[in-house]
């Protein structure tokens, strides 16, 4: 197996006795160390039944982590190319995050929100307003994406409360977008599968308009700033359609994620947006879990579209996956009609603010900023882009590459021409998913489906650790291209035969 060494010689190979990774949060490089006792270093056994009910055939059993490389018990050593949800942000197995939580550890581990604090959540959140600026005067420290959103949905309608004007109940959300798993986020979500077992109990005030897809929904001939006029309208038209004073606040990814695969909107397209809902009295609030904390280049990714949201979603690449956590940040205007009103925010978690979260998180973004990391995620996501456009661009089953920082998709179409998706009962986009998981390509990228709209579409998104390295890439892409011609290569005949390709 080829790993780059750390005078970026991507000739030295792994010692096939020890076989174990480490990596250096400061170089992004992986190479062997030592076993314990002829043991790998792991607290978890490899000889874990594999006959017990929660097996999964289909989810290999991870024994350990380090750098950008999983092992699973089988031996196999598999390149995290997607960070899970692009959650991995620095990599596994970095100690300085463990000690930090250890340490947290020693002086408390919980303490409930609601009658105590905790210097970790203190520090944590002022490192956070510091972050945009001082907009952000108050976080909400929670445990996932989904929480943190469900919670921006009832910041944003008591705000309202607070301002006197409780007829603002509605919401706008954009198809093709995913915004969590809780009902009330799944109802702001358009992401079809997701929503499909649970139509009926979802929230009807939301009212819906398209995505900024510029590949799918830009006209021949049309320049950006017409695309993003009719963009605009169409969200005028959602407010004329729901009684432009009812709307609490329009709700949007920066860069769509796992729904549309890493889809960025035209530059301007934010702006306009952010117009029509001044014009209205309503909200702005940005979901960044997904494409927040460093992963499109800047720490937050309004910070590339020229606005700044009222409520703000954080997660994933808040911890790197270290803690559970997420957040809801409020901006001044916000905070400042709570004061006014002399209330609190009606929400609550068990775990909200917890001091250990709020330890690994602060110490995971020290670290980024102590190496410069946000500077390494644009250089080397401009030689991503560089790369997958040169070794993919002409593939006839790719119709598009899109991304920004290191947070790209490629979608996959039947026809390049036309466009067209394939039939979504093939599931060409977890197949080609489970073929790079699989020797001997031995590689994690994330999977999905729906960006062509109404549940079709594929797509597969890269979305490597910000210390990521220029080898690392060089072989996350070259090990891309191979899964994706080996795959169409092999396409099943009956899948031809049935009309289904």
């Amino acid at each position: 197996m080829l790993l780059e060494a750390p005078n970026g010689n991507r000739d030295i190979r792994l010692d096939i006795k020890t076989n174990v990774l480490s990596s250096s949060v400061e170089t992004g490089t992986v190479g062997p160390v030592l076993k314990r006792n002829d043991e790998p270093i792991s607290s978890i056994s490899s000889s874990t039944p594999a006959s017990l009910d929660e097996a999964d055939p289909r989810r290999p059993l991870v024994v350990g982590g380090q750098g950008n490389y999983l092992r699973v018990a089988d031996g196999r050593d598999i390149l995290d190319a997607c960070g899970g949800a692009a959650v991995a942000c620095i990599g596994h197995g970095v100690k300085e995050v463990s000690d930090a939580i250890i340490s947290q550890a020693a002086v408390v581990s919980y303490v409930p929100w609601g009658f105590f604090d905790s210097q970790s959540r203190r520090d944590l959140s002022k490192w956070l307003s510091h972050s945009s600026g001082g907009h952000f005067t108050k976080a909400y420290i929670t445990s996932s994406g989904s929480e943190a959103t469900e919670g921006a949905i009832k910041l944003a309608r008591e705000y309202f409360v607070w301002k006197g004007e409780p007829q603002r109940i509605n919401y706008i959300a954009r198809e093709e977008s995913y915004h969590g798993i809780t009902l009330g986020s799944l109802s702001l979500g358009g992401h079809v599968t997701r929503r499909g077992p649970f139509e009926s109990l979802l929230l009807p005030n939301i009212y819906r308009i398209p995505a900024c897809n510029p590949y799918r929904q830009k006209l021949p001939g049309e320049s950006d700033d017409e695309f993003i006029g009719r963009k605009a309208n169409e969200l005028e038209q959602a407010f004329l359609r729901a009684g432009p004073n009812t709307v609490a606040a329009f709700v949007a990814e920066p860069v769509v994620g796992a729904a549309s695969g890493c889809i960025p909107s035209v530059r301007g397209y934010f702006r306009a947006m952010k117009t029509v809902c001044d014009k209205y009295g309503a909200l702005l609030v940005l979901d960044e879990v997904m494409c927040g904390m460093g992963r499109t280049g800047t720490l937050h990714a309004w910070e590339q579209e020229g606005v700044v949201p009222d409520i703000q979603a954080i997660g994933k690449g808040l911890a790197g996956g270290y803690q559970p956590v997420s957040a809801i940040l409020a901006s001044k205007r916000i905070v400042q009609a709570m004061e006014e009103k002399g209330a609190t925010f009606t929400h609550g978690h068990t775990y909200q603010d917890h001091p250990m979260a709020c330890a690994a998180a602060l110490r995971v973004q020290q670290i980024i900023e102590r190496d410069n990391l946000l500077a390494n995620v644009r250089a080397q996501g401009q030689y991503l882009e560089k790369l997958l456009r040169n070794k993919l661009q002409s593939h006839p089953n790719v119709g598009d590459i899109r991304g920004r920082g290191l947070f790209w998709g490629i979608e996959f179409v039947r026809d390049k021409d036309t466009k067209e998706p394939f039939d979504p009962r093939l599931q060409i986009a977890r197949r080609i998913h489970e073929t790079a998981l699989n020797p001997p390509h031995n590689m994690a990228i994330y999977f999905g489906q729906g960006c062509a709209g109404g549940g079709r579409g594929d797509h597969v998104m890269i979305m490597p650790a910000y210390n990521a390295t220029q080898g690392v890439i060089e072989t996350i892409v070259d090990k891309s291209a191979a899964v994706i011609n080996d795959f169409f290569s092999k396409l099943e005949k009956e899948d031809v035969d049935a009309g289904l390709n």
